[in-house]
């Protein structure tokens, strides 16, 4: 037999075994991981509230006319007294009105509502991180949650969330939304993202402080405010392009206790409009991922189009290929259930788009390392930031 052929079937034979690997890993443990849905929580629902807020949220908000108003009045019907900090970030549309005319109308008893603005971002800072760093300078409450100007809040999440961290000890609480799929596209691409997440994270790993695995979500990162100052808080990341995963980074790092909690349709998000929609909205995301390091971006990138396509195009092949396909698809298909049945709710049948959906997202990653390099940096929001400085103030994620 010809040296490639004996290539291509251990190779084959390798991507199965790797799918059978994480597949069986996560079928194992992510039911371990705690939901906020749990009934020991639900049934302590409703107990008194102290009279004063004990979170403020923080909303960082740049031209998000579109979204804000539903967020905010998701937050303002918590069934928790709230205060919250909402940041106009030199927006050129609506969105500091829009803040401005709910600020001025009653608002439900225990909820306060502060606007800030931001006319001019200071040099050495991205502009979220300027605003969340403000907002948190001027908080008084014993938890911060960091969040997104187009969550949707079911009314008992954030009670939910404080019973279970006092009740776990927790210092930290990641929470990823539930993505709301509104087209073929969009379930096209959320299917591969969740396909090659299996291979890149470990979330039961997260609570275990002998594990390096750590998290953090920008649509939900609960911290205690205390933690968060001891940290550094964001002016310690002032330049830090994915600063939600660079905070949940140190909190775990610096030995704090840091959890991650499911609890399907408590938040929710509209992430972007199709599938290239959502693949433009890595582009700032990715390359910062690999640390701008354009080598282990590209091996990312191969391994994973080999990972996806592979067990596919092995269809084609000889007996000896096929039979690692069919075992590496079985997997792909195990674990598409779990998620679809768990978090997402798309069909069985869109596991036959994974070639499409990877070749997309393959050329995002590579997207985002193309055009940071011939820009010369990031253009993020109208913002451009340079890659020197990006470089030099980024630090470890894992």
């Amino acid at each position: 037999m010809h040296v490639l052929c004996w290539i291509a079937i251990i190779l084959a034979w390798l991507i199965a075994l790797a799918w059978t690997r994480v597949t069986l890993s996560a079928l194992r443990n992510l039911p371990r991981i705690p939901t906020l849905l749990d009934p020991r929580i639900s049934a302590c629902l409703g107990a008194p509230q102290p009279a004063a807020p004990q979170i403020t949220v923080i909303i960082p908000a740049r031209n998000e006319a579109a979204a804000i108003e539903v967020t905010l009045r998701s937050l303002l019907a918590q069934t928790v007294p709230l205060a919250i900090i909402a940041i106009d970030d030199r927006s050129t549309d609506a969105t500091g009105q829009i803040l401005h005319r709910i600020a001025a109308e009653p608002l439900p008893p225990g909820k306060f509502l502060t606007v800030l603005h931001v006319a001019e971002l200071p040099a050495g800072w991205m502009g979220k991180t300027h605003a969340m760093a403000l907002a948190a300078r001027q908080s008084a409450t014993p938890w911060l949650l960091f969040t997104d100007a187009d969550i949707l809040f079911a009314p008992d999440v954030l009670e939910r969330a404080l019973l279970f961290a006092h009740s776990n000890a927790a210092d930290h609480i990641a929470f990823s939304p539930t993505l709301i799929l509104k087209t073929a596209g969009e379930r096209l691409m959320t299917t591969v993202i969740q396909g090659f997440t299996l291979f890149t994270f470990r979330p039961w790993h997260i609570a275990n402080p002998a594990k390096r695995d750590s998290v953090g979500v920008g649509g939900f990162n609960l911290i205690r405010a205390e933690i968060y100052r001891a940290i550094g808080g964001f002016e310690s990341m002032r330049l830090e392009v994915i600063e939600d995963l660079r905070l949940g980074f140190l909190v775990k790092s610096l030995g704090y206790r840091q959890r991650i909690v499911f609890g399907r349709d408590l938040i929710r998000v509209h992430w972007a409009p199709g599938a290239l929609g959502m693949a433009r909205n890595l582009t700032k995301n990715f390359f910062a991922a690999f640390r701008f390091r354009p080598a282990a971006l590209l091996a990312f990138v191969i391994g994973f189009v080999l990972l996806l396509c592979m067990p596919f195009a092995g269809l084609l092949a000889p007996w000896t290929l096929r039979a690692a396909s069919l075992v590496a698809l079985l997997m792909i298909l195990l674990g598409h259930r779990y998620s679809a049945r768990h978090f997402t709710g798309i069909p069985m049948y869109y596991v036959l788009t994974l070639p499409a959906g990877a070749s997309l997202l393959a050329w995002a990653m590579l997207r985002s390392m193309f055009l940071t390099l011939l820009r010369g940096g990031v253009v993020w929001r109208g913002t451009f930031y340079p890659l020197a400085e990006l470089r030099r103030h980024c630090g470890p994620l894992r």
